[in-house]
């Protein structure tokens, strides 16, 4: 009868398993004993054990996050709100949307234009800062990606504030 064999300690020579000790299979409990709640939840959060992959060859993404891009994302989303309001406020005044998309729901279902325009900036941001630690084409940081995305849109905003006060 095979005995559960830890995977630190190799198989002795005298045991009946005559499998190498790399290939001894190694059994453990189905019973989960790891909790999971709001303590977890802030340990993760605040104090991540993994900063980094474990070698200088990994590139995977890891669950830790630079703080900053939580503030990206919440100068993201909060462009998004003020992008939302001063493109109503100038459609109101006479102006039209450049997108074609929105521009068909802002005139017939304003609440949804809000809601999709919402979403699709929530999604852009949790995808921005899933990638912040990659390189595009192995050359741009994702991070820069972000920092840049985030200034265009400010840019956006400002440009929209200088249309309300021309129009207005």
């Amino acid at each position: 009868m095979d005995r559960p064999v830890d995977s630190t300690t190799p198989a002795s020579p005298t045991s009946t398993n005559d499998a190498p000790a790399s290939l001894v299979e190694r059994r453990v409990s189905n019973v989960e004993r790891r909790r999971f709640g709001v303590r977890s939840i802030l340990q993760g959060a605040f104090g991540p054990r993994r900063r980094a992959g474990r070698r200088a060859s990994d590139h995977t993404p890891i669950d830790w996050h630079h703080p900053h891009l939580m503030f990206l994302s919440l100068v993201m989303l909060g462009l998004s709100v003020a992008d939302a309001f001063l493109t109503v406020t100038l459609l109101n005044s006479g102006a039209a949307e450049a997108n074609p998309l929105l521009a068909l729901l802002v005139t017939s279902h304003p609440s949804l234009f809000a809601a999709v325009k919402m979403g699709l900036t929530g999604v852009s941001t949790v995808l921005l800062v899933a990638v912040a630690q990659s390189r595009l084409f192995r050359v741009i940081s994702g991070r820069l990606v972000f920092q840049s995305l985030v200034l265009a849109y400010l840019a956006l905003v400002l440009y929209e504030a200088w249309l309300m006060r021309a129009m207005g």
